[in-house]
């Protein structure tokens, strides 16, 4: 587990933590197992599922601690949303006060997941392992800062066989609300729900999968925020120069044709394309931040470019954004490619130590999995699978606020929760070692 801060004041810190947030789960007498299953969260150990944290927190009635922790996180009727709302109220001040919100990033985790009744559930892309497996994907956005980030929401992606299927719903607890929605479709919702939370702005960062979405760039750019959106090589766009054709002429018959034309010398070219054909002068060294054992840098170009997604059915084309392309000397073609809606006066450097900024949402995931048990949960329902993710970020969010509290010139943490002993030979389901 990762230290939590210094040691004086710790427990009494933890304690006022989730006594504010206790306030949020609608009824007293769950302020219990809200402490107990957080406090477990936090604790050392392989597994964060609810036996073996029932024996971290409560070695002499594991039972009867299992039974109160699974009761509150699989059925108890609290409200996440109100939940993680408390816990952004609690932490971002600490976050602010070492720098303003940067960006909003977008993403989604998968889980790896036995069997075919745990809600969500399918056969589909797993980042985690990388490649198509069986698991649960959930979509979430963060707000970031130069120095952390914290998700602010975190909702199950329901695959369309899912949502479909009226006896699996009924089984996992699907709210009769919930339809399908593709992962862009839920992150532009997330976006909306923080915009009328009025959470501070920032730059919304999002990798190709979402990207590559162009109703999901226009919905950014309708509530008025500016991306940095990854993109596919496939993407295509109109190269500075280069114009579709206006609508035919009107033969005076019906109505005035309006749609933008295209033929040859007036088409648009892919991203990729684009990139191997810029001057060797365009490209340029950039090092965007201090990596573990040396500055990370590579070789980027950024020009600007009309997308040309549908236009042929538009009466004008796209508003002018920039493209930006990474292709580091050693690659024997471009890596990555972003679209973004930054003022036209953007550097280089500033688009991309912008665009890199999406790194920490892979640090949050990180940490929520390997020292928080993100992943661990083994409910099979709607309820339990949010309940759980939404406590997992309640106690990474104490984490984060114990980080803030350091000065950058200060030690370096070293206090952490007490742990209590386990019981003789305990042994949680789900692991091959005990704790």
């Amino acid at each position: 587990m990762a230290p939590l801060g210094t040691a004086g004041g710790i427990e009494s810190r933890f304690s006022a933590y989730v006594e504010r947030l206790a306030t949020t789960l609608g009824h007293a007498d769950r302020g219990v197992p809200f402490r107990a299953y957080c406090t477990g969260l936090l604790l050392p150990g392989e597994r964060k599922s609810v036996e073996p944290m029932a024996a971290r927190v409560e070695p002499g009635r594991v039972g009867a601690a299992h039974q109160s922790l699974h009761h509150f996180v699989a059925k108890a009727a609290w409200d996440d949303a109100a939940v993680l709302a408390g816990v952004r109220d609690l932490v971002l001040p600490a976050l602010l006060e070492r720098g303003p919100i940067r960006a909003w990033i977008i993403d989604d985790t998968g889980m790896p997941k036995k069997g075919r009744h745990s809600v969500g559930v399918a056969r589909q892309y797993c980042g985690q392992i990388g490649k198509q497996d069986n698991c649960q994907v959930a979509v979430s956005l963060s707000l970031a800062t130069d120095h952390a980030s914290l998700p602010v929401a975190f909702r199950l992606y329901l695959p369309e066989a899912w949502a479909g299927d009226a006896e699996r719903r009924a089984r996992a607890g699907v709210p009769d609300g919930v339809c399908f929605q593709t992962k862009p479709a839920i992150a532009l919702d997330q976006i909306r729900t923080a915009m009328t939370a009025g959470l501070p702005p920032g730059v919304v960062l999002m990798d190709a999968g979402y990207g590559n979405d162009t109703a999901l760039r226009d919905g950014v750019t309708a509530l008025e925020l500016t991306y940095v959106a990854g993109v596919e090589s496939s993407l295509t766009v109109w190269p500075p120069g280069v114009e579709p054709l206006p609508p035919k002429p009107w033969s005076g018959r019906g109505r005035p044709p309006k749609r933008l034309r295209r033929a040859p010398g007036h088409e648009p070219v892919s991203v990729k394309a684009l990139a191997e054909g810029l001057a060797p002068e365009m490209w340029r060294p950039v090092t965007w931040r201090e990596g573990t054992n040396a500055p990370l840098a590579s070789r980027f170009a950024a020009v600007r470019v009309h997308p040309a997604h549908r236009d042929e059915e538009r009466a004008e084309r796209r508003p002018e954004e920039w493209l930006l392309i990474e292709w580091p000397e050693d690659e024997e073609k471009p890596t990555k490619y972003w679209l973004s809606t930054l003022s036209q006066t953007t550097t280089l450097d500033a688009l991309v130590e912008t665009a890199k900024l999406r790194w920490r949402i892979e640090r949050d995931y990180l940490e929520l999995k390997q020292e928080l048990g993100l992943g661990h949960y083994e409910g099979r329902g709607w309820r339990g699978f949010h309940h759980h993710a939404t406590l997992c970020i309640t106690a990474y969010g104490f984490l984060i606020r114990e980080r803030a509290a350091i000065p950058p010139s200060g030690p370096s943490p070293s206090g952490r929760i007490e742990t209590p002993d386990l019981p003789e030979g305990f042994r949680p389901r789900g692991s091959a070692i005990a704790p």
